[in-house]
């Protein structure tokens, strides 16, 4: 099925895999990548689902390139109360390429104090 970039999104949501749930109130930034340069697209804070309740990059917005999606991990695990000092890990970027034709792009992060995954979700 072919997209258009009018029908593009970018969305996110994270997993907190120590309780086994979302992570709710975490800080996620998305920042455009270009010429060696980064910058700030859009911010949001995931809900109690653990998305991003808007679209990090609606189809209004969207333009093909390289992004990065910052997430601020360390300060919800200390939040939690499960995070060593200095957190092990406090800011995971996921750094992402989307292209014009690549229809609903979702990156979700499965994440815990210590380790993290992604993959392209749908």
């Amino acid at each position: 099925m072919a997209h258009s970039h009018a029908d593009s999104i970018l969305s996110t949501h994270m997993l907190d895999t120590v309780k086994g749930g979302p992570a709710v109130g975490v800080a996620v930034e998305l920042w455009r990548l270009e010429g060696g340069e980064a910058a700030l697209v859009n911010r949001a804070v995931t809900d109690a689902d653990g998305r991003a309740d808007t679209p990090l990059l609606p189809p209004a917005e969207f333009v093909p390139g390289v992004y990065e999606l910052r997430f601020h991990v360390g300060a919800y695990f200390a939040a939690s109360g499960v995070a060593a000092e200095p957190p092990y890990l406090d800011v995971v970027p996921v750094r992402v390429g989307l292209s014009a034709a690549g229809g609903h792009y979702h990156v979700p992060l499965l994440c815990s104090p210590w380790s993290y995954t992604t993959y392209r979700g749908s």
